[in-house]
């Protein structure tokens, strides 16, 4: 009988290898190429009033909307892809969320563009202006900042007390992901139906980085029962406290958005140089202290 362990991991593994299957990821690029052109085309028909009474009331009447959607697809993309890496380690979960997170602040940056007349020129109103440059510098820091974080990251270390420990807690994560993907459909559902009615009760992305923080901090205390050493337990903290920054972020008005987003991104890359540091001579020490315990 196999364990609940073993059924997860039979359920997890083939959705990840079907996403990340090079032939689904032509399929969904084609889709987003079709998509985009499919809403600048409606987008020019409302224009011209040519869409039926329903698809008229759903279209918006700049063009610069098909760009926010083309965006809001591409970050629906990367938030399944987080969810599929989350098992496989603290520090590739935390940058994929800096990824999104640029990402997002790139979109904003694109959607005060419909806040511009058409075709775009300079008013006497710089706040969307003044916005665009704002997250798009933010974006471009914590791009930057990604670089210098992936630098950072050591060769996967062995922190788990066993084998058998190690497969425990990665599907143990399996079983969090699972719960996040089931989440994120219904939340997804429920924009969907938000959107096609004509509301806007909640926001996706920021839903569901609440549900992020929630989610960092289980993952931290698995990591307790698995992996107890303090210097795992205290990154892992401080990865789920740069969560609850970026979340900080999305609430945030312009420009405290950008600064809470690139201070979540400098304290995530000040926490993962410490904690090499702090490893690497934890390691020196053990190496030095074993000798000296085969002495008579």
């Amino acid at each position: 009988m196999q364990s609940i362990y073993e059924s997860v991991t039979n359920i997890f593994e083939p959705m990840v290898r079907f996403w990340e299957n090079p032939r689904t990821e032509r399929a969904i690029s084609g889709a987003l190429v079709i998509i985009f052109l499919a809403a600048l085309a409606c987008i020019e028909l409302k224009r011209h009033g040519l869409l039926p009474p329903w698809l008229h009331v759903l279209t918006p009447d700049n063009h610069f909307h098909a760009v926010g959607l083309a965006f809001t697809l591409v970050l629906i993309l990367e938030v399944i892809g987080l969810i599929f890496i989350l098992p496989c380690s603290f520090s590739k979960s935390m940058g994929k969320q800096f990824e999104i997170l640029s990402l997002i602040l790139l979109r904003n940056s694109f959607k005060e563009l419909v806040n511009l007349p058409e075709p775009i020129h300079v008013t006497a109103d710089w706040t969307p202006i003044l916005h665009i440059v704002s997250d798009g510098v933010g974006a471009l820091l914590i791009f930057g900042l990604l670089g210098v974080y992936d630098r950072l990251q050591q060769p996967k270390q062995t922190l788990a007390r066993s084998g058998h420990a190690r497969y425990s807690f990665i599907a143990s994560k399996k079983i969090v992901a699972l719960f996040l993907l089931g989440l994120f459909t219904v939340l997804g559902a429920m924009a969907i139906s938000d959107a096609v009615r004509g509301r806007h009760t909640f926001d996706f992305f920021d839903t569901f980085y609440t549900v992020l923080v929630f989610s960092d901090i289980l993952l931290v205390l698995l990591s307790q029962r698995f992996i107890p050493g303090y210097l795992a337990v205290f990154r892992n903290s401080g990865y789920a406290l740069a969560t609850l920054g970026i979340r900080l972020a999305l609430a945030a008005p312009p420009y405290f958005n950008t600064l809470l987003g690139v201070g979540a991104a400098v304290y995530a890359v000040a926490l993962t140089w410490t904690f090499n540091r702090l490893s690497d001579r934890s390691d020196t020490s053990g190496r030095t202290a074993a000798p000296q315990g085969k002495q008579p």
